[in-house]
């Protein structure tokens, strides 16, 4: 379960991107999708860096589990890509 402090530092820094983006000159509207896009794009790029790491983890630690967690994260893959072509 994610903390509920995670929460506001994702609304702090949504209000603290959005000010940056209007500052440089963007309309509000656009600044907070820009923000929000932003903090979305770091989310995944963490998210793939811990999954990345924990793999890596698997394989040097756990080699037999680390073919079934491969496994896993390839069909994981498939299937999503089936949903979004639906």
């Amino acid at each position: 379960m994610i903390p509920p402090t995670s929460d506001l530092v994702r609304q702090q820094a949504l209000t603290a991107l959005t000010a940056a983006f209007v500052t440089q000159g963007h309309p509000a509207e656009y600044a907070k999708h820009m923000a929000t896009a932003a903090i979305f794009q770091a989310d995944l790029e963490l998210r793939n860096a811990q999954l990345s790491r924990l793999l890596a983890w698997l394989k040097q630690e756990q080699p037999n589990v680390y073919q079934t967690a491969l496994t896993l994260v390839e069909s994981t893959r498939e299937e999503f890509e089936q949903r979004v072509r639906q």
